[in-house]
């Protein structure tokens, strides 16, 4: 798990916020593809909480929230986020309370009741991290290989969503980026549905090799969804 620096700011910190900052979508209003994002990761992980961090120079700002309602950023210092973009794995920690991150102030976790946290980072085509897609418990919780690799693919998916909400905006395209979204929302409650029903059995969709795959085939579709949409235009 912990293959983290000596210190929570990197020394690509400059380079990594421009590329942040060239998404322009920190600080932006709600939008529902990203809410139906966190929606989902609850839902196949049974967790209650699921995030969409942007790490900014001080503050992470929260794009969609799930479980956590009011919560729009928090400072750098105090945000596991901010650990999880420093590494292209999966951080967690199964019990907070046992064993917090070393670089993050543990109390503003452990004051809100948080035991687990599973974040990954959101990396974009320069290899630069802008922030995680993250599920988080109240209960101290084991995470397994199978559901490292789900969150990764999800993080993937979140990444190139803000790749494709870029490159519509910056060409003047607000009505396709709506006809993106919606597209993308039907394939998420696609998701939701198959989610809702296999943890209704199991508890998690990580139970079994025939979930996993079940799931993965239908993320795959919204991969190749995406990936038409981006190589319909120039970056």
């Amino acid at each position: 798990m912990d293959a983290l620096p000596d210190q929570l700011i990197p020394a690509n910190d400059a380079h990594r916020l421009r590329t942040l900052h060239q998404y322009r979508i920190l600080n932006t209003t709600p939008e529902p593809v990203f809410d139906e994002y966190v929606a989902l990761a609850a839902q196949l992980f049974n967790l209650p909480i699921s995030l969409i961090s942007l790490v900014d120079e001080e503050q992470v700002f929260f794009k969609a929230n799930t479980g956590l309602p009011g919560l729009e950023r928090v400072d750098r210092a105090d945000s596991l986020c901010s650990a999880a973009v420093l590494q292209d794995k999966v951080l967690s920690f199964e019990d907070l309370s046992a064993n917090s991150c070393r670089l993050i102030n543990p109390y503003t976790a452990q004051s809100a009741g948080l035991r687990f946290y599973a974040g990954a980072a959101l990396r974009m085509p320069n290899g630069d991290n802008i922030g995680s897609l993250c599920v988080i418990g109240r209960e101290p919780r084991a995470i397994t290989a199978g559901e490292e690799a789900l969150l990764t693919t999800l993080a993937d998916l979140v990444s190139r969503t803000i790749q494709l909400r870029r490159q519509l905006l910056d060409h003047g395209l607000p009505e396709r980026w709506e006809a993106a979204q919606t597209e993308l929302q039907e394939g998420l409650h696609d998701n939701s549905a198959l989610a809702r029903y296999l943890t209704s059995r199991t508890g998690t969709v990580s139970a079994s090799e025939a979930d996993r795959q079940a799931v993965g085939q239908r993320l795959q579709a919204l991969h190749r969804l995406l990936d038409g949409y981006l190589t319909e235009m120039p970056a």
